[in-house]
């Protein structure tokens, strides 16, 4: 079981705010941290890695991490954490990336092999893909089998293609080894796929401890729908104006009448809703 009980003065989104959590999370399972930039997410993660320094108490299966001014080294904490950005060494082979961390082949072995990237083990980072890379800061993070899994938005630069075959990647290592995994996300899908366990924040505070069903979901049976998207454009046709809306990778039009599309601007976020629900599957 780790128990977070932290605070610490933040400069957030909407300028200085606490960051206060107070939770216990289960050996084992996988929790999403969401919220908008600027809410604590990174930071929260930061601090159980023992990276940034904060008030309060963390445990980790009765081992003391955080009390007072006294806080365990990261190097102490048995994490593994993968960050944005892939941090690799570039002069040294996919293999040599992971034995740096531990000097144990059969590890680096299956890990890679379980990621596809095996016959790729001799190949420089320079060399790979986006999503090849973020495969071997996966493997490397994993070498010393850590307890907990830290992941900052680690899949946020990829595309959504290569995204899911990532997403399916963390799934099998977590199942793998049974670490307990903390990521932070903006994506909903993602943290669908992954997480068991989704705790909403909102200016430094936990708002909502739900499942990402409950946390995203914004309809239910036959009510209407409604998707998030950003305005990209507003087209004047006859009588009639047509707005350009990105929703995703997907690019819809509405047809609004004057009095809408002079209410609206370009660039801003909106909700795409339907007066009646009657959606269709196809492949």
């Amino acid at each position: 079981m780790i128990n977070i009980n932290i605070r610490k003065e933040l400069l957030g989104s909407s300028g200085k705010m606490d960051l206060e959590v107070d939770i216990k999370i289960e050996e084992g399972s996988f929790v999403a941290l969401a919220g908008e930039s600027g809410s604590g997410k990174t930071t929260l993660l930061r601090i159980l890695a023992g990276l940034e320094k904060a008030e309060g108490k963390i445990t980790v299966n009765e081992a003391l991490w955080l009390e007072g001014k006294q806080s365990l080294a990261t190097q102490k904490r048995g994490i593994g954490f993968v960050f944005q950005d892939y941090a690799l060494f570039p002069n040294m082979s996919v293999e040599k990336n992971l034995l740096f961390v531990k000097k144990d082949r059969t590890l680096a072995t299956k890990l890679l092999e379980m990621t596809h990237m095996l016959e790729l083990k001799d190949r420089l980072p320079l060399s790979l893909s986006g999503g090849q890379k973020q495969r071997v800061a996966l493997c490397r993070a994993l070498m010393n089998k850590p307890s907990i899994l830290l992941l900052d938005e680690p899949l946020s630069a990829l595309d959504p293609s290569m995204r899911t075959k990532l997403q399916h990647d963390i799934l099998k290592l977590h199942k793998e080894f049974g670490t307990t995994t903390i990521m932070v996300s903006h994506d909903p899908s993602e943290i669908y796929r992954l997480a068991d366990r989704v705790l909403m924040l909102e200016q430094g505070k936990v708002v909502q401890d739900t499942n990402a069903k409950d946390a995203f979901l914004k309809t239910r049976g036959s009510q209407k729908f409604s998707l998030q998207g950003e305005l990209l454009e507003i087209i004047e046709a006859d009588i009639l104006y047509i707005a350009i809306v990105a929703i995703g990778q997907q690019l819809v039009e509405v047809v609004l009448d004057e009095k809408e599309a002079k209410s609206l601007k370009v660039g801003q976020s909106v909700q795409v809703n339907t007066k009646a629900f009657a959606p269709s599957l196809s492949q």
